[in-house]
């Protein structure tokens, strides 16, 4: 039976070891759509009916509105039939001059008839070009009195109704058309995490993902989105009001679950820290000034106290940046038996 003096109280403890780890970060952000285009005359009349349904999916090409065209259509007849007056002239003007150059070679008409004969031909070919432009021009504003969706999306609540007056400069749209599968979410960084990590790269300490790093997105109230986002881009630009730069984060919505302006939470993966160290929550204390310390049993089986430095919690187990090292056993159990320098009975407890 071993004396007083050599009784060794037990301890539970975890060996620490190194082990790729994901950085990741909880952003704010609020959800905008992929294309947003606004639907506008560009010839002006009397709307005659609205073909769509607000709040529908419409796509691109579909006639959204019709504009009364009469005008248009005669400004179209008339310059078919110009076209067909110029073709006409061409005609005759290229007759009369094949005539003057079988003329000039007996001389029965001055060079100057004949020059006159080519210069009428070439202004005839001319009115030609001229008139069928013409007539292009009016097609187009015939075709703008239907007026048609620019894109594939879900259109909003319509600004006119049949019989309102619409003209091409009018500065309200009629209505607006958003593409919402995908849809972005636009989260905000601070500059000083988005340069601490940018030195963490540089110095090789972790390995960053970039463009195309996958995202979580977290819903207002609390749940995981189900399906996973992709990083697009990081701006450039620092919000000088804010200190915050943007991400953008190209996110499937197939069930429509997400609708633009709402606000969500993003967990994007910053990198990978391929050596890292992490410590279970439950063997680091905090003394009263409160600084992080932990307490470890060396190979001799004393208790050693040690002052750690803690990055961010992974889980329930901290990132360890000092204090800590692979291969230490931490007391993770029977901390309230233990105090430095005493001889302890280490058991090792389950892996986290």
């Amino acid at each position: 039976m071993p004396a007083a003096g050599d009784f060794r109280p037990t301890v539970t403890v975890v060996t620490l070891r190194a082990e790729p780890v994901t950085l990741t970060r909880e952003l704010p952000g609020r959800t905008s759509a992929y294309l947003v285009a606004d639907v506008r005359p560009q010839v002006s009349g009397i709307v005659k009916r609205r073909l769509f349904t607000e709040g529908n999916l419409v796509h691109a090409g579909e006639v959204l509105y019709d504009i009364d065209d009469s005008l248009y259509r005669a400004q179209y007849d008339n310059a078919a039939a110009a076209l067909e007056k110029a073709k006409a002239n061409e005609v005759a003007a290229h007759l009369a001059a094949e005539r003057a150059a079988e003329l000039i070679k007996i001389d029965a008409i001055s060079a100057q008839d004949n020059e006159n004969a080519i210069s009428a031909e070439g202004q005839a070919v001319a009115d030609v070009a001229a008139a069928r432009a013409a007539l292009d021009s009016a097609a187009v504003n015939l075709a703008y009195a239907r007026i048609t969706a620019p894109i594939t999306g879900r259109i909003g609540r319509s600004a006119v109704t049949a019989g309102a007056l619409v003209t091409a400069d009018q500065a309200t749209a009629l209505a607006t058309i958003q593409t919402l599968d995908p849809i972005y979410v636009d989260v905000n960084q601070s500059s000083a995490d988005w340069l601490a990590l940018k030195q963490e790269i540089d110095s090789g300490r972790i390995e960053s993902k970039g463009a195309g790093t996958p995202a979580t997105i977290v819903l207002e109230n609390g749940t995981v989105y189900p399906h996973r986002g992709t990083l697009l881009f990081t701006d450039i630009t620092v919000d000088p009001t804010t200190g915050n730069f943007l991400l953008r984060v190209l996110v499937p919505n197939p069930e429509g679950l997400l609708l633009p302006g709402m606000y969500v939470r993003a967990v994007v993966d910053e990198g990978v820290l391929p050596h890292g160290v992490l410590a279970p929550q439950e063997g680091i204390e905090h003394d009263p000034r409160g600084d992080a310390t932990g307490l470890i049993v060396d190979g001799a089986g004393k208790v050693e106290e040690r002052r750690v430095a803690i990055t961010r919690a992974i889980g329930d187990r901290w990132l360890i940046d000092s204090g800590l090292a692979a291969g230490d056993r931490l007391i993770v159990s029977g901390l309230q038996k233990v105090q430095p320098g005493m001889s302890v009975e280490a058991v090792e407890g389950p892996a986290h």
